[in-house]
């Protein structure tokens, strides 16, 4: 696309007008003007409610300015979903961003980790108040004389609906128990107790899906659909623990709808525009660079702090590191397949580095998601050892997946540190996360051999193009067997086996899934409804601090962090006539 991330970013009177009324948040979401208080007579056309969509649109990066909570309103979810589990450390050194290690030692009733919670839920509930404020000025128009045609006004409704259940649900996955805003509310405090949040994302989800047309309106790619939220829908009946209802509507969205795998790995996380909002894109944050901002804010803002410390495109920062216990993940067998379900028992005790050249088996997916010592790191060069920060503190491997390659000049102009800001679309939702959530539900509803073929046709394009030694945009990827690669024992194997045992079905599915969307803020979430959160990482800490000493800080994971702790700033915020209507989490 980029038709709709250039839409979204004219800043013209309407939007600025928005941006005092919607934007601003003060404080806190909750100390913004009354909702209802945008200027009427100025936007009440088609183009002031379509200013209004664009700006709830913008929130699905996470970071706003004005807003705050930059790293923790990361919409990868990068510290709540990766750096809190066993794909990644926070990285880095010690001194910088202390706040994340409350998230990693699992203290998450600290001011550290409060102070990155609240910035996300702030985050979400702005996209709230924006989508609801664009309903409202819809309404409104559509009363008057000179109405929106029903075509476009229900796709506009349609997709602010969307958009509000995708905030509600990125709230969900983080506190559970939380208020669920719509347009007709004029309280903002709101109580928490007692509200089916999944009921009500469902019924605005439906109601996107009858609302929306299957094609993007205007063709602009960036745009929801209804295939969008049925998709999505899918994905919430899976979180939400109901299989047999996920079973159904995500069969529907594979067998008929728009959506497919990437030709290669490569090519789903990219700066090169040609392939960005590609088969595989179901929803993402569409990133823009020299636009016109002077600060680059409407980028991968939120995952700028995830790059290489040192090296050609590093003066900063090196968080979220992958872990040891994610780069053995990759390790795979002699027939290519994952160790880790083929010897359950044994594929964690490498306790070395993987450096280029070992004689590991492995799993081409860590080149696209590592960074390691001695392997070409997309067009960037070889990666080395003073692209750490302080491997003592923050392990030995670096961050990739949303890092830009050289030739695809997505890199930013402006800005702090530009050379970590880029263009590279944020995969919010992608169709192998949908296969592997579909995958799941068929091994849990006895249809294996469904399951099975899911995860073969994930496997067989992860052996499609591998990292090369990238000395141009041709060579970055090549074929597995491609003679330059020197760095690495790469292998893909398929299930060629029916699968007979549904927990070793289970388990096949639950990793591959972990390998396909490592560092893609997933992790914790998953482990949370599968319902092993506690003893995966317990068992991750317990080993992990032998090969990163600052882990053995981690306190106990317990029932309690089933949710993470409301921020208690809200918690006092919501207070009406001395009682408090938010109810903190058990536990904290």
């Amino acid at each position: 696309m980029k038709k709709l991330s250039k839409f979204k970013l004219l800043i013209g009177s309407a939007f600025l007008i928005i941006a005092g009324t919607i934007a601003g948040c003060g404080e806190d979401f909750l100390n913004a003007p009354p909702q209802g208080s945008l200027d009427e007579v100025t936007l009440a056309n088609e183009s002031g409610v379509e200013a209004t969509l664009i700006g709830a649109y913008r929130v699905l990066g996470g970071y706003t300015s004005g807003v705050g909570g930059a790293w923790g309103s990361a919409a990868s979810n990068w510290t709540f979903g990766s750096v809190v589990a066993d794909d990644a450390y926070k990285g880095s050194e010690n001194t910088d961003q202390p706040a994340i290690e409350d998230l990693e030692y699992y203290t998450w009733g600290l001011s550290g980790a409060e102070s990155y919670l609240n910035g996300k839920w702030r985050s979400v509930y702005e996209g709230v108040v924006r989508t609801n404020s664009t309903i409202r000025l819809l309404d409104n128009i559509q009363e008057t004389d000179n109405p929106i045609g029903a075509p476009v006004a229900n796709s506009i409704r349609g997709e602010a609906q969307f958009l509000r259940a995708h905030f509600h649900f990125e709230a969900w996955k983080m506190w559970g128990n939380i208020p669920y805003y719509t347009e007709e509310d004029t309280e903002v405090r709101k109580s928490n107790v007692g509200v089916d949040a999944i009921s009500l994302i469902l019924a605005d989800l439906d109601e996107a899906i009858a609302l929306l047309p299957n094609t993007p309106r205007n063709g602009e790619v960036g745009r929801v659909t209804a295939w969008t939220a049925k998709a999505y829908k899918g994905r919430v009946q899976a979180y939400s623990g109901d299989l047999p209802g996920a079973l159904s509507t995500l069969r529907d969205v594979r067998n008929n709808g728009p959506y497919a795998l990437e030709e290669d790995f490569h090519r789903v996380w990219t700066g090169f525009s040609e392939f960005q909002n590609g088969p595989e894109t179901i929803l993402a944050f569409q990133a823009s660079v020299n636009d016109g901002d002077p600060n680059g804010d409407n980028s991968n803002f939120g995952e700028r702090l995830n790059f290489p410390h040192g090296g050609p495109l590093g003066t900063c920062c090196g968080f979220h590191q992958p872990s040891q216990n994610l780069a053995n993940a990759f390790i795979v067998d002699g027939n290519g397949l994952p160790l880790a379900v083929t010897s359950p028992n044994t594929w964690n005790n490498n306790d070395d580095t993987i450096l280029a050249g070992s004689s590991l088996p492995l799993d081409p997916r860590i080149d696209w998601t590592i960074g390691r010592h001695g392997v070409p790191y997309l067009d960037w060069g070889v990666h080395a050892t003073s692209w750490i920060r302080d491997p003592n503190f923050g392990g030995h491997y670096g961050p990739k997946k949303n890092v830009h390659e050289i030739a695809s000049g997505s890199q930013s102009n402006v800005g702090w540190v530009p050379s970590q800001l880029n263009g590279v679309n944020l995969h919010l939702y992608r169709y192998a996360d949908l296969l592997l959530l579909l995958a799941e539900a068929e091994v849990e509803a006895g249809s294996l051999e469904n399951a099975r073929t899911i995860v073969n046709e994930i496997r067989a394009r992860a052996g499609v193009g591998v990292q090369g030694p990238g000395d141009d945009a041709s060579t970055i990827a090549v074929p597995i067997d491609d003679p330059s690669i020197t760095w690495a024992n790469y292998q893909v194997g398929l299930y060629n086996t029916p699968w007979t045992d549904q927990a070793v079905a289970r388990r096949a599915v639950r990793w591959e899934r972990r390998v396909e969307l490592a560092m893609e803020g997933h992790r914790l979430f998953d482990l949370r409804r599968w319902g092993t959160y506690q003893d995966v990482l317990n068992q991750y800490t317990q080993v992990e601090s032998s090969r990163l000493s600052k882990l053995s800080n981690a306190a106990t994971v317990e029932g309690r962090h089933l949710w993470y702790a409301i921020p208690d700033i809200q918690i006092q915020l919501s207070v009406v006539d001395g009682e408090e209507r938010l109810v903190q989490n058990s536990g904290w």
